[in-house]
C-alpha cells in the first residue's frame, strides 16, 4: 500500500497487517470522532515506511498510543499503539488501490445515534476493546 496526505508532503508506504484482504475498520471513541469529526477509518499494518517525517507531528493521546498528522495540510496519518508498535494508518491515504472490505467497528456502544453504516461488521463495545487489548475496564 502506498499513500500521501493532502498536501504531499508526508508519504507512507506499508504492508496490510491482514494481507491478502486488507481491511478498514471504523473506532467510535470520543477522542477518534473528536479528531477526524467521526469514525477513524483506519487499516492496520506492518513494515511502514514514512517519507517526509520533517512534516510529521505526533500527539501523546495516552498513556498507550500516539496519533499522527501531517503538520502542513493537517492530514491524519496514524494511530500508534505503543505497547506493540502497531500502526494504525488512515484509510484515507490509499485513495490509489485501496480493496479495503469494511469489518469491524469499536467502541460501538460510544457510537452516536445521528450516524449508522449499512454494512453488515463486528462490532465491539469499549470493555471488549480494552479486554482484547489487556486493558481493564477503567483504562489501566
Amino acid at each position: 500500500m502506498k499513500g500521501h496526505c493532502l498536501c504531499g508532503a508526508v508519504t507512507v508506504t506499508a504492508e496490510s497487517a491482514k494481507a491478502p484482504h486488507p481491511h478498514a475498520d471504523a473506532c467510535h471513541c470520543s477522542m477518534c470522532r473528536r479528531w477526524s469529526s467521526g469514525p477513524f477509518f483506519a487499516t492496520e499494518a506492518k513494515d511502514v515506511q514514512i517519507e517526509g517525517k520533517d512534516a510529521v507531528t505526533e500527539y501523546a493521546s495516552s498513556e498507550w498510543a500516539r496519533r499522527a498528522f501531517c503538520k502542513h495540510c493537517g492530514t491524519h496519518l496514524y494511530y500508534l499503539f505503543l505497547q506493540t508498535q502497531a500502526y494504525m494508518l488512515s484509510a484515507g491515504l490509499f485513495q490509489e488501490n485501496a480493496d479495503f472490505a469494511f469489518t469491524t467497528e469499536i467502541y460501538i456502544d460510544k457510537k452516536p445515534d445521528w450516524y449508522a453504516f449499512a454494512n453488515p461488521t463486528k462490532t465491539m463495545t469499549e470493555a471488549e476493546v480494552l479486554k482484547a487489548f489487556g486493558f481493564a475496564p477503567d483504562g489501566n
